[in-house]
């Protein structure tokens, strides 16, 4: 039976994390909570807007109300990456080569691990950011579309449009196809392994009820996972086309509540669902099977994070009732 060790931190939880070994929670008030042999509180922001994992996994790269965007390490160590300043920082990203980019406005700023900085101009507000995969390729969503650009080289960004609102942006696993969430109750898809110069392909993910707020991909980038229906909405991505002309799986359909939040385990073909009463499940993606793995609690899942062995599951809601659950007991 899984075990769940709980957590009241008294907030909104935006994202939660495990550095290495360590599980962090970071709150809307700027706070991140680390837990590592006992509680410890980082002030790292006056509000809290955007958190990203290092691709190492060994850092949280905060953006804040402040100006500031910060790094929290497992071991407690914070760095400031750029100090206060005037414009909130809504969104970042971390990339490869310990890269990080992060949006005020309508500008992005990458800052290398050299020290050195670019920065990229939209005539709109950017309001999603992610590294491709591999090379170091920035996507930045924004209204009616995306921009992919190169951060090394002087080559114009890509340009990849479609009318209405991209407010999420994210890679499969494999670089073949980029993905944004919208302000209409959609997901909208290119893919990005057509032959040069040919037409791009394009994939609508429509029917939600609601927005959707959270995505995530399986481990291999088979399946994409997402929230904003009474089920988690998981579309298949393994064929050459991903899901064009093909119907999504619907894991852990309630009745009367909806998926505010998902994450697919880092190793098998499972995902965590989080609902809008506290609840948590597990549901393997190939037959449907459901464990639960919460029971519901005081506010909507807001957060989930896996630890890189698959064995912890780290959740935080809206109300602030967080916490770790032990998949093995």
């Amino acid at each position: 039976m899984p075990t769940v060790a709980p957590i009241d931190l008294d907030d909104h939880c935006l994202a939660t994390a495990f550095l290495g070994d360590v599980p962090v929670f970071a709150l809307a008030s700027g706070q991140v909570v680390r837990l590592d042999h006992g509680t410890h509180r980082h002030e790292l922001h006056d509000g809290l807007l955007a958190t990203a994992l290092t691709w190492d996994g060994q850092g949280l790269v905060t953006g804040g109300e402040d100006g500031k965007v910060m790094r929290l390490n497992a071991d407690g160590s914070e760095t400031t990456l750029r100090g206060p300043a005037r414009k909130w920082v809504s969104v970042v990203a971390a990339g490869p080569q310990n890269a990080v980019a992060f949006a005020d406005g309508k500008t992005a700023t990458v800052l290398l691990a050299d020290k050195t900085e670019k920065t990229f101009e939209e005539a709109r507000t950017i309001e999603g950011l992610a590294f491709a995969p591999k090379g170091l390729r920035l996507a930045m969503a924004r209204y009616n579309g995306v921009s992919l650009a190169f951060v090394h080289g002087s080559a114009p960004a890509l340009d990849f449009e479609w009318k209405g609102a991209h407010n999420q942006v994210t890679f499969s696993p494999d670089g073949r196809f980029l993905v944004t969430s919208m302000q209409e109750n959609a997901l909208h898809g290119w893919k990005l392994d057509g032959k040069p110069g040919a037409e791009q392909r394009h994939m609508r993910m429509t029917g939600y009820p609601a927005k959707v707020k959270s995505l995530s991909w399986s481990s291999k980038g088979k399946w994409l996972a997402s929230s904003g229906a009474p089920s988690a909405i998981v579309w298949p991505f393994s064929a050459k086309d991903g899901p064009m002309g093909k119907a999504p799986l619907e894991l852990g359909q309630r009745a009367d509540t909806m998926v505010t939040c998902v994450a697919c385990h880092p190793t098998e073909d499972l995902v965590a669902i989080g609902f809008g009463d506290g609840m948590v499940l597990a549901v393997r993606i190939a037959d449907s099977k459901e464990a639960l793995l919460r029971r519901p609690g005081q506010g909507p899942i807001t957060a989930m994070a896996w630890n890189k062995p698959g064995r912890l599951l780290a959740f935080g809601s809206q109300a602030g009732d967080c916490g770790v659950v032990d998949i093995a007991g």
